[in-house]
């Protein structure tokens, strides 16, 4: 199985069972300052665990950074 997250191609065993899953996978260390948007589509941080993958999703991950 596939995701496409930051134009960057993953190859999965297993699909994460969620975006919230996925997110916990990718940046375990961090909890705040993350937007995400699935598909092309803004995904509030509320709706994470009950926003399930498929194969092929494109993902795109943000994260705030300190300084500027």
């Amino acid at each position: 199985m596939e995701l496409t997250i930051n134009h960057t191609t993953k190859t999965f065993e297993v699909l994460p069972e969620s975006l919230e899953a996925l997110i916990a996978m990718e940046l375990p260390e961090k909890k705040k300052g993350i937007a995400v948007a699935l598909n092309n589509r803004i995904i509030p941080q509320s709706f994470w665990a009950e926003t399930f993958l498929n194969n092929k999703d494109s993902i795109l991950i943000i994260t705030a950074t300190q300084g500027g």
